[in-house]
């Protein structure tokens, strides 16, 4: 139970980090 929470954390957390990733890259190339 208490490992299936902390993987589900830690798949979100991962997945924000990809979309921040993706956001950043989009703004980068649309300043250029």
């Amino acid at each position: 139970e208490r490992f299936y929470r902390d993987a589900k954390i830690v798949e979100i957390y991962e997945g924000t980090k990809e979309i921040e990733k993706n956001t950043i890259a989009r703004e980068l190339l649309g300043r250029v």
